[in-house]
């Protein structure tokens, strides 16, 4: 849930645009918001009009991202002015597409989380083709790294849980000797 309501950001603005109130940090302390935030408010308004300053989760995608940045590059613009213009909410995105972008190019920015379904299945009974070899060995790799890191996760919720116990255990038994 965002922190502030639309109706709020709405009355931020509003009062920023019809200039009685002042500038962004006079009308940030009025309503008891940092300067920052409303001039994100403001710039994201005047790009997309009320729409704008609804709560808004989205994912993107590595061709979206790489647009942002190669748009941002062409006209030289800041990451709060590009954040505004393609509706981004937080422009500490960009900033990190970008960091992605130098570091691995392309690939870096594509989205990465996963989580898998289901337990893997047993595998099939029949023998793979010999022309599906790579493709089923890609998939079998993709399954295990899967398997792995649930595993994984498994282990530390179940280690956590003991450190839970044992420290129930010592704290009732100081208890008792108290």
């Amino acid at each position: 849930m965002s922190k502030h309501d639309e109706q709020l950001k709405l009355k931020v603005v509003l009062d920023y645009l019809s200039e009685r109130v002042g500038g962004y940090g006079t009308v940030g302390q009025a309503h008891g918001i940092d300067e920052a935030t409303v001039r994100k408010w403001v710039a994201s308004y005047r790009e997309h009009g009320s729409l704008g300053l609804r709560r808004k989760g989205a994912s993107y995608d590595a061709a979206f991202k790489l647009s942002v940045l190669e748009r941002m590059q062409r006209e030289g613009l800041s990451l709060r002015e590009t954040a505004a213009l393609f509706d981004i909410r937080c422009a500490d995105h960009i900033a990190k597409w970008k960091r992605q972008y130098d570091g691995g190019g392309l690939n870096a920015l594509k989205d990465r989380r996963t989580r898998p379904r289901n337990m893997p299945t047993k595998p099939s009974a029949q023998p793979p083709r010999p022309a599906d070899k790579p493709a089923e060995e890609e998939r079998a790799l993709a399954q295990l790294r899967e398997e792995n890191e649930y595993l994984r996760a498994e282990n530390a919720y179940l280690k956590k849980l003991d450190a839970l116990i044992q420290q129930k255990r010592a704290a009732a038994l100081r208890k008792r000797k108290s």
